[in-house]
């Protein structure tokens, strides 16, 4: 099976010559592209145009492109994401692809070989929305932890108070902790991939949410069961159920 040939492919590269280059023989292969220039930009043209693959550099300006990809994998296992970096050891390829990194590729790269893993990334990414190729983290519609339930679907949890509505940015921090459950998260690195915030944001925010999800969802906020502070680096979700 051929990918489609007007698929959407968005570049994320600060890299104005790279990021042209890259526009330019991708048109010309029949994609439409498009291309932003930092993290943070990159974020938002994904929510509005929803491409079929993402081309992202790893350094980048603002919010850098690890954060870019932990951010896109709570909402979208799917979408294919083909990392271009100038970092090759082992182990920042590992830390790619723990976070969900389809592709690595490292620069300086050959065109050609760029072009067949696009070519055979859109074609998988065809593959998982027909349901033929799973995803590697899926999160439940319905999530439970101890007697505590949050549905995504209708945006509402079930805690020791009963009912409460969530709001967006408390079901967004809410997947992220699920999905990095038993992994310490700091604060600046909660803002970054849940809500795409940088300079200018106090960490404060992240505070505050903990407080409400504690009153959500702990038997008793002062001494949390679930949501714990970890000193002197943020905030940890567990829980042994």
């Amino acid at each position: 099976m051929e990918p489609p040939s007007r698929a959407r492919i968005l570049v994320i590269e600060d890299d104005s010559h790279i990021a042209e280059g890259l526009r330019l023989n991708l048109r010309l292969l029949g994609y439409e592209v498009e291309v932003a220039a930092d993290g943070v930009a990159g974020l938002q043209r994904w929510k509005t145009w929803r491409p079929d693959l993402i081309v992202l550099d790893i350094m980048l300006p603002g919010i850098d492109g690890l954060a870019v990809l932990q951010g896109i994998r709570l909402e979208d296992e799917r979408v294919p994401i083909l990392v271009l970096s100038a970092k090759s050891s082992v182990e920042d390829r590992v830390r790619g692809l723990t976070h969900g990194v389809d592709d690595y590729l490292t620069k300086p790269f050959n065109l050609e070989e760029f072009q067949l893993r696009v070519e055979r990334l859109l074609q998988r990414g065809e593959w998982s929305r027909t349901g033929m190729a799973p995803s590697a983290f899926k999160l439940p519609a319905v999530y439970v932890f101890g007697a505590n339930r949050v549905d995504f679907t209708t945006g509402t949890g079930v805690g020791p108070g009963g009912k409460v509505p969530l709001t967006e940015q408390e079901l967004k921090l809410l997947k992220l902790f699920i999905r990095y459950r038993g992994q310490p998260l700091a604060r600046a690195k909660i803002l970054e991939v849940g809500w795409g915030y940088t300079a200018g944001v106090t960490t404060r925010t992240v505070d505050n949410f903990i407080v409400r999800l504690r009153r959500y969802f702990e038997e008793d906020p002062k001494n949390p069961r679930y949501f714990r502070s970890v000193r002197s680096v943020g905030y940890i979700f567990e829980h042994p159920d």
